[in-house]
Parts: structure tokens; C-alpha cells; sequence
């Protein structure tokens, strides 16, 4: 027994020995490899960096931003629904880049047509007025591309629309005798940059088929009428704030474009903007805060100073309310903070160069950017209109109380300067003096009151109103800067 166990652990031993030989044998080999080559070294020590893509900038027209659209042809009211066609007044940037041209159509209609109250009804017929004129919304939809795409548009078109805009710039400068020389170049560079964007605005409103001197007086011919049709304006300026951004994809940032964003604007240069806290002269205070949104990139040469969407702060520096015998409001505004697009607020010397104002208010900037309204001097002929009208009136019954043609016309006089169409055949019908004299007094009596003694008007800049704003103290030289800002090497190029 013993000597089998001494057999069967020997031969387990010789199992053992044979398996580890023949390990031995298999994993020697793979011990023996081959160096590898260099070029294999150098990619095994260099540890693979992924792509790192370059930043870019989103070309978008942002939600808000208004589009300022005049009506292409004039237009008949008749019906919701009517399209209208306008013309892209100021271009569309998205920071630094052109994305829409100015003169670009777009296309739109009549959104309502507003109904009139009796109250409005009875008080338009008793001035002769059988059609008074209705509240028109307007909407536009569609934004057509120089290359034919049809881009669709949701908008609300703000209050402030539907009228003939005009731009107003602040006094002459060359005309006031006291900035002569270097001290005056500032001056000088701002009037150059409102050259140019008098052009600009004459370019992009050169498509708009505004009338001419025969047809306004034909219209104000129709407007005398007690029945007529009412029309949408050639020119009518509509503010119409999108609803739903524009994108037009994104640009590279390229390490030149940041590099001068945030210097001093140089003094000279005149940024467009548009007004975002509306302004009027009854309600607003002195100290009260201001702010625009520039729609134009300000460029240096080649430099990017402000991209668009930056905005720039200021206060009411001072204000006048209207108030009775005529005496028009006013209202002064400085600027002294720009702040670029996730950029740092700096402090600046700007001034308001220019305003949109409708024709009808008569709007003035001095030469330090202080805005009233002016006063027309067909005040006095009107005056004098009715003053004789009242006196045309005052003829005696003759015959018994039968009215000669003399006293009838004085009638219809009378009738004429208190009740306009309503009051002449009245004045006719009722063949009394005293009835007539009455009527001619009332005239002149009113005319009188709402001319010289009834409040003034006052300033008003809607939201959206389009403003110029020049950078730098018109009382220095170029090179000397200004008391915030450092100076720059060249005067700003509007694009």
C-alpha cells in the first residue's frame, strides 16, 4: 500500500513538472517582442487634443427690435383685410453685420378698421365733418429679400404709427459765431456724419412714392369736403416690433472684430438710435432716466467701437411743461453712458443731434439738443380770418325784417366762422341778425382762445422715435477728447 501511493505521488509529481515545461514553452515567445518604431513611440507618448471650434457671434435681429417701415403708395381705405406694401426705412444689423438693407419691401394689410361713437359723431357733424376719420391697425407679415426669399414676419405695430415723419437736427453750428478753428472741429465732423445720413434717409425713402405739391392740394381740397374718403399716406411711418426673432445663423469671432469694442466713441461721431423710454414734456422730471438702443454698428475706420444693440443712458436735464397763453413745453436731454452687449458701462459726453418728429409738430432742437415745439404764424391770419368774419356778420334787417342779400351773406359770415358748413345754412335758414352775430362772435371768440390764451403744446418723443446722437463736447478741439473718454485717432464711419 505503501509504495503505490509513493507510485501515484510520483507520477503526479512528473504531471506537474510536464505542465509547467509546457507553460514554460508558450509564454516565452511573447516575452521576446520587437521595439516599437519611433513614430509609433511619438503617438503613443502624445495624447490626442480634440478640435477646439472658434467662437462665434449669432447673427439674429432680436425679438423687440422695431422695423421701421414707410408705406410705399398711398392707399384708399376700404376694407380689413386690404394689403400694403412699405419700404424697410433703417437697415437691419445683427452686431457688426448688414443683414437687411434699407429700401427692402415688406409687405402687410389692414388688421381693423375702429367704429366711431356717437358722441365723436355728433361733435364731427356740428363742425361739418359727415366722414370723420377713422383709427386704422395695420400689421406686416412678410419681409421680401433682395434675392427673392419671402421671409414670413410676426409684428405688432405700436402706437405712434400712420404718421409723416420728418428729421430734425439741432441749430447750425457754423452760424453762431462763438466755435471758430480747432475749437469748432468737432462741430464740423458732426455736421459731416448728418450729411450722411440725410442721404442715407433720402436713399432708402427714394422708392416710396410720396406726393406731389398738386396732389396735396388736391387732398386738401377733398379735406374740406363734409363727406370724403379717408387715405393711408405715401411715407406714413409704421414702428412695427417683432414678435419672433430673425436669425440668419452665426459668424466666426475673429480676434481682430473684439479688440476695439468698448473704446471711446471718437469724438465727431453720430450713432443712430431709437428712443426706449418715451418722453413728454407734461409728465416727465428732471432727472428722470433715458435710454436708446443704437441700430447701427458705430465704426472707427475699420474698427468696431459700439455693435448694434448697444444702448446708451442719459437724464432729463431739463423740462417745461406747457402752459397757458400758448407757451409751448420743453425738454432737454444729455447722454452719458454707453454699455455694449455684455460689455462695461463707460462714461461718455453725447448729446441729441437729431429727432423724427410728424410735420404737424413743428419740432426744433437748438444747438445744445433742447426740443420744443414752435408755433405757426398762420395763427395770426387765422385769427384775423375769424375777427372779420364776426364783423362781416353784424349788417341790420332791412324791409320790415326781410333780409337783404348784404345782411344774408353777413349771416352766412357768421355762420361760417362759428360752425363752418353747419353754420352757413343756418345763418341762411334763420333769418335773424342778432342770430348770426352771435355765431361770428363764437368763431372769433374760439379762435381767439385756442390760439393765444388755451395751454401750448407740449414735446413728445414716443417710444421707438428715431434719434441722432453725436459723441464728444462741441467746445473742444479733436485731439483734446473729452472729460470722460480718451481720444481716438479718426473720426467714426457710419455704415
Amino acid at each position: 500500500m505503501r509504495s503505490r501511493s509513493w507510485v501515484t505521488a510520483g507520477l503526479a509529481l512528473s504531471a506537474l513538472s510536464a505542465c509547467a515545461s509546457g507553460l514554460h514553452g508558450q509564454t516565452a515567445p511573447a516575452l521576446q517582442t520587437r521595439a516599437p518604431s519611433p513614430a509609433v513611440a511619438v503617438a503613443e507618448a502624445t495624447p490626442l487634443t480634440p478640435a477646439i471650434a472658434p467662437p462665434t457671434i449669432s447673427l439674429a435681429v432680436a425679438k423687440g427690435t422695431p422695423l421701421l417701415v414707410a408705406l410705399q403708395q398711398e392707399v384708399r381705405l376700404r376694407a380689413v383685410g386690404q394689403p400694403l406694401k412699405g419700404r424697410l426705412v433703417r437697415p437691419l444689423y445683427g452686431f457688426d453685420q448688414l443683414l437687411v438693407p434699407a429700401g427692402s419691401e415688406v409687405n402687410g394689410k389692414v388688421l381693423s378698421i375702429g367704429g366711431i361713437s356717437r358722441k365723436q359723431r355728433t361733435l364731427a357733424i356740428l363742425n361739418a365733418d359727415l366722414t370723420p376719420e377713422r383709427k386704422v391697425e395695420v400689421e406686416f407679415d412678410e419681409l421680401v429679400m433682395a434675392d427673392g426669399r419671402h421671409i414670413p414676419l410676426q409684428t405688432t405695430v405700436t402706437s405712434g404709427s400712420g404718421e409723416v415723419m420728418r428729421l430734425v437736427s439741432s441749430g447750425e453750428h457754423g452760424q453762431q459765431g462763438k466755435k471758430k478753428g480747432a475749437k469748432d472741429a468737432v462741430a464740423a465732423k458732426l455736421d459731416e456724419a448728418k450729411q450722411q445720413a440725410r442721404k442715407d434717409l433720402k436713399d432708402a425713402m427714394a422708392q416710396v412714392e410720396a406726393p406731389g405739391k398738386i396732389h396735396r392740394l388736391e387732398h386738401m381740397a377733398i379735406g374740406q369736403l363734409p363727406a370724403r374718403p379717408q387715405y393711408l399716406d405715401a411715407g406714413a411711418l409704421y414702428f412695427a416690433e417683432l414678435d419672433a426673432p430673425l436669425d440668419f445663423g452665426n459668424e466666426a469671432l475673429t480676434e481682430k472684430l473684439p479688440a476695439s469694442i468698448g473704446a471711446p466713441p471718437p469724438p465727431g461721431s453720430l450713432a443712430q438710435a431709437l428712443l426706449v423710454t418715451p418722453l413728454s414734456s407734461a409728465t416727465s422730471k428732471k432727472g428722470d432716466t433715458v435710454e436708446a438702443v443704437l441700430t447701427q454698428p458705430l465704426m472707427d475706420g475699420e474698427k468696431l467701437i459700439l455693435p448694434q444693440g448697444s444702448h446708451i443712458r442719459g437724464s432729463v436735464s431739463q423740462v417745461r411743461p406747457a402752459a397757458r397763453f400758448a407757451q409751448n413745453g420743453q425738454l432737454r436731454i444729455t447722454f452719458n453712458e454707453i454699455v455694449p452687449p455684455e460689455g462695461v458701462t463707460q462714461r461718455v459726453s453725447a448729446s441729441l443731434e437729431g429727432v423724427q418728429s410728424r410735420a404737424q409738430d413743428r419740432v426744433q432742437l437748438d444747438s445744445e439738443g433742447g426740443a420744443q415745439p414752435t408755433t405757426s404764424n398762420s395763427r395770426y391770419w387765422n385769427v384775423a380770418l375769424s375777427l372779420a368774419l364776426a364783423a362781416a356778420s353784424r349788417g341790420g334787417d332791412s324791409d320790415g325784417g326781410v333780409s337783404t342779400a348784404g345782411t344774408a351773406g353777413g349771416r352766412a359770415a357768421g355762420g361760417l366762422g362759428g360752425f363752418k358748413l353747419i353754420g352757413i345754412v343756418l345763418g341762411l335758414a334763420v333769418k335773424s341778425q342778432p342770430f348770426g352775430a352771435a355765431m361770428g362772435a363764437y368763431g372769433a371768440g374760439t379762435s381767439v382762445y385756442r390760439h393765444f390764451v388755451a395751454k401750448g403744446k407740449d414735446i413728445v418723443f414716443a417710444k421707438n422715435t428715431g434719434m441722432e446722437i453725436g459723441f464728444g463736447d462741441r467746445n473742444r478741439a479733436l485731439g483734446q477728447g473729452t472729460p470722460e473718454s480718451a481720444p481716438a485717432s479718426s473720426p467714426a464711419k457710419l455704415m
